[in-house]
């Protein structure tokens, strides 16, 4: 059970109410996360930034490795919510998650995400030197603030507990087979 509580539509400010709203008209959805988020309608905009990033990587990331990207990151933080919410998206393709050969560019990308989650300190000069042969400046520069922000959502879900959504019930990574 989630420590913060969503907010209440009907009791909620006029603020709040139009948050709520202009998200709903942006995206068409509201997940537990941007529930609680409101509270704070500066925080819910600031973490929404996350659509806007995502959409300055896509004309050079396809869909696939931006979602294989924010998943190793939100595996590695353990962060469940986003984890299935990457799962979806991945089946929702037509994709298997268990079963994906990610491409070189793919894997480049997985490892720099991974690497940024578990010691942000720690990106080896190899994978920079890989994607700066790959990407210019500004996606790079796109592409941390992006993660940044990946980043924190894992630590808002996981520290608050949020409730995954029931959409996302059936997308949830198997849990391991029992040794016989």
């Amino acid at each position: 059970m989630a420590h913060l509580s969503p907010i209440d539509y009907a009791t909620a400010s006029p603020e709040i109410r139009a948050e709520h709203d202009r998200e709903l008209a942006l995206r068409g959805r509201m997940t537990n996360m941007k529930r609680i988020l409101l509270h704070s309608p500066a925080a819910h905009r600031i973490y929404a930034e996350w659509f806007t990033l995502r959409d300055l990587l896509r004309p050079t990331l396809h869909d696939r490795a931006i979602c294989l990207f924010s998943m190793a990151i939100s595996e590695t933080l353990r962060a469940e919510v986003p984890v299935t919410f990457f799962r979806r998206a991945l089946i929702d393709s037509g994709l298997d998650p268990e079963a994906i050969q990610p491409t070189t560019d793919e894997a480049l990308l997985i490892a720099f995400g991974r690497t940024i989650a578990a010691d942000a300190n720690a990106v080896p000069d190899e994978i920079w030197a890989a994607l700066k042969a790959r990407h210019d400046e500004t996606l790079l520069v796109n592409l941390v603030a992006f993660a940044g922000i990946m980043v924190a959502t894992c630590v808002f879900t996981n520290a608050v507990k949020v409730d995954l959504d029931p959409e996302l019930e059936g997308y949830r990574k198997p849990s391991p087979s029992p040794l016989m």
